[in-house]
């Protein structure tokens, strides 16, 4: 019978520079340093485990079109420990590390293939005599915006046909609308597996043939929660395998604590504490998001949580922890919208300054000399039309918060 197995990773994303965050001990930050290269490092080390027949990476290998010659180095070392296994690495480039980025080329091991810029196909047989052609190219550019589905096509005879390709399910998500394709163009070509990337949310969009976003193989922030990872692929005749392997280091999380029954500053500290343990994995470290819903506390109490002296008492536990739940926000959610209204209702200056606050335009403006600069653009992906409308709703509670309260 003939039988392939393969591993299939996407968005590795080494040395991001993990920003948003402020303020980490030493410690933690240096782990948000490490965790793409750790986790890229599991991966191989499952492949080894595994003994699989070859590993697939589908773009976006670094962070940047300006690659470091720091994560190149530590990307050719683990490439040497699966050269040192005998298992090759089909690998193509996405549109954070395309080909016309300016960088210091360091050579690759040999068994190592980089797709060129044009859809090629490429013959490999494993020690059983199985053999696979594998179909993919690399971005010539960051902005790939041709409908490069249209140039895969089966070639010459093979026991099975794998599609690897970096780009957008139309319809699918705002996230950068790069070279895209839609679920029948995929299926029409007749392959037995799509490996598909540039989309971080893990997602299968068809099991039979597999077309498989496995996401990226490590959160770099609170968009990108959860556990991420890569998949292990056994393609057999007519069916199919496949066994989510996770590969965080440090995972993204969000809570929320319902606080109603909760009647001081320190029942509150508790229940955080309490919830901040139950999160605690072995070896892992958890950046948590926690909301506090329905606070309703003294006065004195509440000015506790307000200015922040809850927040750095849970941050300070957790500074010498090795699996660490570390609190990067501490939200407080209260009833706010009868102030809004009442607010509204007391003048026409509020009422206008509400009014402009909801205006999408206004928000553009003011976000846009950040997405316009040279330097700051690079790192920044375009935000989604919800992530506009939940960014204007802290903004409003925030207003109504200085403007109003309820004390």
């Amino acid at each position: 019978m003939k039988r392939l197995t393969f591993i299939h990773a996407a968005d590795l994303h080494l040395d991001s520079p993990m920003v948003g965050l402020k303020g980490l001990p030493e410690q933690i930050f240096k782990r948000l340093q490490e965790s793409t290269f750790e986790a890229f490092g599991k991966i191989v080390d499952s492949a080894i485990l595994h003994n699989v027949d070859f590993v697939i990476i589908a773009g976006d290998i670094f962070d940047g079109e300006d690659r470091s010659i720091r994560a190149q180095i530590r990307f050719m070392k683990e490439m040497k420990r699966l050269e040192d296994k005998h298992i090759p690495v089909f690998v193509v480039h996405g549109n954070h590390d395309h080909l016309e980025g300016k960088w210091t080329h360091l050579p690759m091991p040999e068994n190592v293939y980089i797709f060129p810029h044009d859809v090629t196909a490429k013959t490999f047989t494993n020690h059983c005599g199985t053999s696979v052609n594998l179909y993919g190219f690399s971005y010539p550019k960051r902005h790939v915006y041709e409908r490069m589905i249209q140039k895969y096509a089966k070639k010459d005879k093979a026991d099975f046909h794998i599609g690897i390709l970096h780009g957008h399910l139309e319809g699918d998500s705002d996230h950068g609308k790069y070279a895209p394709f839609t679920l029948k163009e995929l299926l029409d070509k007749g392959f037995d597996y799509w490996a598909l990337g540039h989309i971080h949310k893990r997602n299968q969009l068809n099991f039979q043939p597999p077309v498989i976003y496995p996401g990226n193989i490590q959160g770099r922030n609170r968009k990108e929660l959860g556990e991420k990872g890569c998949y292990l692929v056994q393609l057999t005749d007519g069916e199919v395998e496949m066994t989510f392997i996770e590969s965080s280091t440090v995972i993204w999380r969000e809570l929320t604590i319902d606080a109603a029954a909760l009647s001081s500053f320190h029942e509150i500290y508790a229940a955080c504490k309490k919830t901040v343990d139950q999160f605690r994995l072995d070896h892992i470290g958890i950046i948590l998001t926690l909301t506090l819903e329905n606070v309703n506390i003294p006065l004195q109490d509440y000015k506790s949580l307000e200015n922040g002296e809850l927040l750095e008492i849970l941050q300070e536990d957790e500074k010498e922890e090795e699996a660490f739940v570390w609190i990067a926000d501490l939200l407080i959610k209260e009833k706010l919208e009868w102030t809004h209204e009442q607010l509204s209702g007391e003048s026409d200056f509020y009422q206008e300054l509400f009014q402009t606050a909801s205006n999408a335009h206004y928000l553009n403006q003011s976000i846009s000399s950040l997405y316009d600069h040279p330097s700051a653009r690079k790192y920044l992906e375009d935000l989604t039309d919800e992530e506009k409308s939940s960014l204007a709703g802290e903004a409003k509670k925030l207003l109504v918060n200085l403007l109003y309260k309820p004390y």
